[in-house]
């Protein structure tokens, strides 16, 4: 079964709100909104669910100034100004979109999150692909591709019908190659005697692929097998628990003090502390099955 962005969010606002969603107050479009509309409605049984300040229509935050409580008329803040705030952008908003009042964690911030922790598994962890290099006879060093890496083995094509690739033994990858060379700035010398005309077949690592669009196939964009999700929600929740720290410092005294007995500071960030010791089991796992699953020549001999 396949696993979206959008469910990977879902699944990090269970952990970072619970199950029941933190309470958070939503409507919904009555009609529907243009990028550049400055008034939208909302369902007008719904609207005491709504209040000046923030609120989040799909991925867009918008500021809210004012709405009529009767037609479900809501007026966007400094008019344009309020569109598409703190980093989000804006876009068109079909009838029924949810609307979020004063979301405890938006998308973006957890789209942000999650994209971070997909970027921090490099090195521990890599997606491996492949390129197949035609030996030519007076050449030695090869173009590679973009993303690549590093180079994690090469196995060499022999003549004869033995079907057999044999592990090339000297090789040096140079992802500083010449430009006006090698277009990618990437490359790799290729040292053994090799046939001219037979394959040269090159594993190379590159980093894990970032998410774009809710519908987006974890393991088609990413390159990480869906066991990984979890291991990838524990790392956001644990980048995302410590705003609620920062959140909890601007109270006043008197509320502060009100709220120890029941939440401790530091609660927060000893919680994340927890989901990332979870992380870092995970990332932990995930490594060693890696060099088991797609061992380079090195550590095939064991060394």
């Amino acid at each position: 079964m396949s696993v979206t962005f959008a469910q990977v969010q879902n699944r990090v606002r269970s952990h970072l709100l619970g199950y029941a969603k933190d309470q958070e107050q939503f409507t919904s479009l009555a009609i529907s909104m243009a990028p550049g509309d400055t008034t939208f409605t909302v369902d007008a049984s719904t609207t005491p669910n709504l209040s000046r300040g923030t609120c989040q229509i799909d991925d867009e935050l918008i500021l809210v100034k004012s709405l009529d409580p009767t037609s479900g008329l809501v007026t966007v803040m400094a008019g344009t100004n309020g569109r598409g705030r703190e980093g989000t952008t804006a876009v068109a908003h079909g009838v029924n979109a949810l609307v979020t009042n004063a979301p405890t964690m938006p998308n973006i911030r957890m789209q942000e999150a999650i994209n971070d922790t997909l970027l921090g598994t490099y090195p521990h962890l890599v997606v491996f692909k492949t390129t197949n290099i035609t030996k030519l006879a007076p050449q030695l060093e090869y173009a590679m591709p973009a993303d690549a890496l590093d180079v994690w083995y090469v196995n060499l094509q022999l003549v004869g019908p033995s079907k057999v690739w044999q592990p090339a033994m000297n090789y040096r990858f140079n992802p500083l190659a010449d430009p006006t060379t090698f277009v990618t700035g990437k490359s790799i010398e290729l040292l053994d005697g090799v046939v001219p005309g037979r394959q040269m077949r090159v594993v190379y690592a590159a980093a894990v692929g970032t998410l774009v669009n809710p519908t987006d196939d974890f393991f088609t964009v990413t390159g990480l097998p869906e066991r990984c999700v979890d291991m990838i929600v524990f790392g956001t929740v644990a980048r995302l628990l410590p705003a609620y720290e920062a959140a909890r410092l601007q109270q006043r005294a008197i509320e502060s003090t009100q709220r120890s007995a029941l939440v401790p500071p530091q609660s927060a960030a000893r919680t994340a502390q927890y989901y990332m010791s979870l992380y870092q089991q995970r990332l932990a796992e995930e490594r060693d099955r890696m060099f088991t699953e797609v061992p380079n020549f090195q550590s095939y001999n064991g060394s």
